[in-house]
């Protein structure tokens, strides 16, 4: 068998096989799309692939809706070019769940897949018919946090950024650019509405989105580029909304087990593409069962049925809410805490780490006991259930092949919000003590041994990529297992640093336990596991 819509004909040996077609006419529903296109999605990658995509499908499959996805992609082309349209923009969706059962999917949903290059005749005319036709109702977004920024680290405008702010709209070089100028070239068809929906998991993404593409607007205009009123354009909710959405669903890159298993049903092709720019992508997607994206309800040009396939419309302030539950208290916090230990004591699956007693009575403290205290409920969703759901069901999920090294990736930036905002709020609680607070600590001073990149048998490790790792390692690059000095005041300036902890540890009275929790820590090999079952047992 093969994937394309040819292949697609042995309907029989398919469904023989276990897998759930599309139950619509793809060609009939490609022609409505083309006709009248209502919604564009930028961000190719596998998170679309099982989440925004799947979705469509359920709509499509009970007759809700009428039109397919459409994907562009402006980061990497060779994800269009290689596997997309070889597989006629099908896709492969398999769901791994906790009970040790799958569900197969080829997902049809997207009927035609863009490339975002202006430089492109076809390719960008096509994008700028798209985004012409008064049917679009959504442009969609999943090109991660740092896709949204216009400048670097530094603080300074990101070359292309700069050559299209001087340049204006006819060709622009950067993604966020060639977006813009798409919604210009939406504008200058007498100022249709739209939704600038950020998929994208970060708080407050609407608001992230809306900064960028006013930034070009202003620019532009300031530049005699465009009209004023393109500008008045971007900031009337009334024709151009940014709403706030909340994402959460665990997609890993496609696993080499799960393309075996696919492999076993004589599917031909499977073998993944890594593009020039690095980028893993395969014919299939594997992804865990939970899901949710929470969208507020802002759509000037009306809103697509989403709501009948799982997803949630509400109001800015509960996605607001239902964001600081999930990344302050109820599932990221639990992350990033298996992260830092799932290094240290040498696991490689996040899911192998909850079978250890410790490791799992650590999340359900943090969650339960030292979080649950100062959640906001958001009305909607339940946070008890929602913890409950991450520690019984998504964590241990032994079919997800999450690893702590991909979660430690940046954890001086998550620190602040994942742990932070919960001392805060005990800060903030007169009923509340922050004394009580035991095993947040113990994660911050994991951090610290983390940082020194050996783990609890003596054995260097490689620690992941973080944008402060040549700031903070310093302090304790003279640090020995085997015991530390009883003066640990060289890391005072470390612990006082709010911008890495989200509070100043000593002003919040936890700086001492965290110094003393890492002196345990570094007692010698086997402290790590020591010192856990000190604190938990």
């Amino acid at each position: 068998m093969e994937l394309t819509q040819k292949g697609l004909l042995q309907k029989e040996s398919w469904q023989a096989a276990g897998y759930d077609l599309p139950q619509f006419d793809i060609p009939a529903v490609t022609q409505r799309t083309l006709e009248a296109p209502e919604w564009v999605h930028f961000g190719a990658g596998n998170i679309f692939r099982a989440f925004q995509a799947n979705v469509a499908q359920c709509l499509l499959n009970q007759g809700i809706m009428s039109t397919g996805l459409i994907a562009a992609e402006g980061y990497d082309y060779e994800i269009i070019e290689k596997m997309y349209r070889p597989h006629d923009n099908l896709g492969i969706l398999v769901t791994l769940k906790a009970d040790g059962t799958m569900e197969k999917t080829v997902v049809g949903s997207i009927v035609e897949s863009l490339i975002l290059d202006s430089t492109n005749a076809r390719e960008y005319g096509r994008l700028k018919e798209i985004f012409r036709a008064s049917s679009l109702k959504m442009a969609s977004f999943t090109i991660t946090e740092k896709g949204y920024s216009l400048v670097n680290g530094k603080g300074e405008l990101l070359p292309d950024i700069a050559s299209d702010f001087k340049e204006g709209p006819a060709a622009p070089k950067s993604y966020l650019g060639k977006v813009v100028s798409l919604v210009y070239e939406r504008f200058c068809s007498n100022a249709l509405p739209i939704a600038l929906v950020s998929m994208d998991n970060c708080s407050h993404n609407g608001d992230k989105l809306y900064a960028a593409v006013s930034a070009f607007a202003e620019k532009w205009a300031e530049n005699g580029l465009v009209s004023r009123d393109f500008v008045s354009y971007i900031n009337d909710k009334d024709s151009v909304s940014f709403p706030w959405t909340m994402i959460d669903k665990i997609t890993p890159r496609p696993d080499p087990a799960v393309k075996a298993m696919l492999e076993k049903d004589s599917i031909a092709d499977l073998d993944p593409v890594i593009t020039t720019k690095n980028t893993y992508v395969a014919p299939f997607v594997n992804a865990e069962e939970c899901q949710y994206l929470i969208i507020e309800d802002a759509f000037p040009n009306g809103k697509l049925p989403l709501d009948q396939c799982g997803i949630i419309y509400t109001t800015r302030e509960t996605v607001d809410k239902v964001e600081k539950m999930k990344v302050c208290t109820c599932l990221n916090p639990l992350h990033t805490s298996l992260a830092i230990y799932g290094c240290l004591l040498g696991y490689t699956l996040i899911a192998e780490e909850m079978k250890n007693p410790l490791l799992k009575k650590m999340v359900e403290v943090i969650g339960y006991q030292e979080g649950l205290p100062v959640v906001v409920n958001p009305g909607i969703l339940d946070p008890k259930q929602f913890i409950d759901e991450v520690v019984n069901k998504r964590i241990p999920n032994p079919f997800m092949p999450d690893t702590p090294q991909r979660i430690a990736t940046d954890t001086s930036q998550k620190l602040p919000i994942r742990f932070g905002e919960t001392i805060k709020a005990y800060l903030q609680n007169p009923d509340l003590k922050v004394e009580s607070l035991k095993i947040i600590p113990l994660v911050f001073a994991g951090w610290l041994r983390y940082l020194m990149a050996v783990d609890d048998q003596g054995n260097a490790f490689a620690p992941s990529a973080d944008p402060l790792l040549d700031t903070v390692r310093p302090f304790v690059a003279d640090f020995r297992l085997g015991g530390l000095p009883q003066d640990l005041s060289s890391l005072d300036s470390l612990l006082s640093d709010s911008k890495i902890w989200g509070v100043d540890l000593f002003e919040a009275g936890l700086a001492d336990l965290v110094k003393d929790y890492f002196r345990q820590l570094c007692a010698g090999t086997g402290a790590v596991e020591r010192t856990l079952e000190k604190a938990l047992g």
